[in-house]
């Protein structure tokens, strides 16, 4: 099913920094301000982050194989509902050879060191629904640094190119995706179901909790017309654990 910008759920990301609480929203201006790796280390100030020498040299890196045309970003997770970037267009894509999965282990963002979480990420097999968006050329290098600052502040992530094709099984272009690095200790393929739903009731940092951000996902999912039946198994897991509690 193809879409363009103004059918799928969220803004571009403009909307002005506030607070939750003692939550703060990821915006683009917390980005482009770089606050966002002190918010992380009050969480766990024993966490190692990604420097953003790292960041800048592992972008480097993906834009020195970059393949000709246009530049996409692949969004699975925060990315469908909150992109936060400036994109010519998007549009609900597939990958293949790629799974949504709640397979990193956080202790910061959206956990803590006494509570800590499960992000999502990509892991190996399987296909995947997601939001795809495409970069003006003239801003690629601008949006990435962006993107890394958001995606890359605690190790577990690796970047690379995938191709999304869309619900006619045409390719759409080359689209950068943040993958799970399965050798990191950050990794948490094994985690069972239960382990899973558990860590998400419970766990939360200066992004909010791991639960809205299950329920956020799963929201900009249904919106933009993909099915995820293992979130919404998740999501009613959750739920009840909330309740009980």
């Amino acid at each position: 099913m193809d879409t363009d910008i103004a059918d799928l759920a969220g803004p571009a990301g403009q909307a002005p920094e506030r607070t939750i609480g003692a939550a703060s929203v990821l915006t683009r201006g917390l980005l482009e301000s770089g606050r966002l790796d002190a918010l992380a280390a009050a969480d766990d100030p024993q966490t190692r982050l990604v420097t953003e020498h790292e960041r800048l040299a592992s972008l480097r890196e993906t834009l020195a194989v970059r393949p000709h045309g246009d530049v996409w970003i692949f969004g699975y997770g925060s990315l469908v509902w909150n992109p936060a970037m400036a994109a010519v267009e998007r549009r609900v894509a597939r990958v293949d050879g790629w799974h949504r999965a709640f397979c990193l282990s956080t202790t910061a963002l959206r956990a803590t060191a006494d509570r800590p979480g499960v992000m999502l990420s990509l892991d190996r097999g399987g296909s995947c629904h997601g939001a795809a968006y495409r970069l003006a050329d003239d801003v690629v290098e601008r949006e990435l640094r962006l993107l890394w600052r958001r995606e890359m502040v605690i190790a577990g992530y690796v970047p690379r190119w995938v191709q999304p094709v869309d619900a006619h099984g045409v390719p759409i272009g080359n689209a950068i995706a943040f993958t799970t690095d399965a050798s990191h200790p950050h990794y948490a393929g094994g985690l069972g179901e239960d382990c899973i739903a558990h860590r998400l009731s419970t766990a939360a940092g200066c992004l909010g909790s791991a639960a809205d951000y299950l329920h956020r996902t799963c929201e900009g999912l249904q919106g933009a017309g993909i099915a995820d039946p293992v979130l919404r198994r998740l999501s009613g897991l959750v739920h009840g654990i909330l309740e009980d509690a």
